[in-house]
C-alpha cells in the first residue's frame, strides 16, 4: 500500500471526526490565511487537500467560487454536508490528486492548503502542480505543521506523528518549504506567522482512532524524551503537547 492509499484508508474511517474537529474548524492560522490576500468576491480559489472542507467553507463567502479537492471521498462527503448545513453554494467538492491536478494552466487566482501538506508523498511535485494552475501573479497560501529547528525535536515530532497516523509523511521545516517553493519557480516566499497548536493528547489520538497500544507507546516516548524535546514541544503531565504551525505565502511571476 502506497502513501496515497494509506491516506484514503486512514481518513475514510475517521472523516466524521474531522468534520467537528476544533483544530480544523478554526484557529489563528485560518484567520491569518483569510487576511493574507485581498479577497474581493471575484477570485477563483482551489483548496488543495481540503479534508472536510473547513478552509473552503471559511473562504467561500469572500470569493466567486472555490474548488475543494481531496483524495478521500468520505472526507468530501462530510464537506458537502457542512456546506449544505451552512447554506454555502459556491464550493465544488472534487476527488483528486494534488500531484496531478485535473485543471488547465492558470486556472486559479489563489490556491490554499491547510493541514494537508504533511501528507504529500512528493511535496516538490505537488507544489509545482500548484504553481502550474495559478494565474500569473497568483498566490499560494500554505498553513501546516512545521518541524522545530532542533534536529532531535524534529525527529521526535515526526516519529510520534507517524505512530499516531501511518499516512503521515513529514512535517517539514520552514526553510525546507522555502527550497521547495523556489524549485517550483515561485518568485516570492514569505513566512507570515507561526503559532503553537496545543494538542490535547486523548482527543488527538481518538480523532485518528490510534490503537490503544500505539497511544501508550507514544506516551512513553514523550515521557523519556530529552529535556530539549520536552521543552520544544511543551509536553504537559498528561502528555498534551504543542506543535508549531506556520502560514507561508508563495507568489508566481506576473
Amino acid at each position: 500500500m502506497d502513501v496515497k492509499e494509506a491516506v484514503q484508508r486512514q481518513f475514510g474511517d475517521v472523516a466524521a471526526n474531522y468534520s467537528a474537529s476544533a483544530v480544523h474548524v478554526s484557529g489563528p492560522e485560518l484567520l491569518a490565511l483569510l487576511d493574507a490576500y485581498p479577497f474581493d468576491g471575484t477570485q477563483r480559489v482551489l483548496d488543495a487537500g481540503t479534508g472536510t472542507g473547513h478552509t473552503a467553507l471559511a473562504i467561500a463567502p469572500l470569493v466567486a467560487d472555490v474548488v475543494a479537492v481531496d483524495l478521500t471521498a468520505a472526507m468530501l462527503d462530510q464537506g458537502r454536508m457542512l456546506a449544505e448545513e451552512q447554506g454555502i453554494a459556491n464550493i465544488t467538492f472534487r476527488t483528486g490528486d494534488i500531484e496531478r491536478l485535473a485543471f488547465d494552466d492558470a486556472a486559479f487566482d489563489v490556491v490554499v492548503s491547510r493541514y494537508s501538506a504533511h501528507h504529500y508523498p512528493r511535496p516538490s511535485v505537488a507544489v509545482a502542480e500548484i504553481a502550474r494552475v495559478l494565474k500569473p501573479g497568483g498566490v499560494f497560501l500554505l498553513a501546516d505543521v512545521v518541524s522545530p529547528e532542533d534536529p532531535t525535536a524534529d525527529t521526535y515530532l515526526n516519529a510520534v506523528e507517524v505512530m499516531r497516523d501511518p499516512s503521515h509523511v513529514r512535517d517539514h521545516r520552514v526553510d525546507q518549504w522555502r527550497t521547495i517553493f523556489d524549485a517550483a519557480s515561485f518568485t516570492e516566499f514569505a513566512e507570515l506567522g507561526r503559532w503553537p497548536l496545543r494538542l490535547q493528547f486523548d482527543s488527538w489520538v481518538t480523532r485518528m482512532k490510534t490503537p490503544l497500544t500505539t497511544a501508550t507507546e507514544i506516551r512513553r516516548l514523550l515521557e523519556i524524551a530529552p529535556t530539549e524535546v520536552r521543552e520544544a514541544l511543551m509536553v504537559e503531565p498528561d502528555h498534551t503537547f504543542c506543535i508549531p504551525v506556520a502560514l507561508m505565502r508563495g507568489r508566481v511571476a506576473s
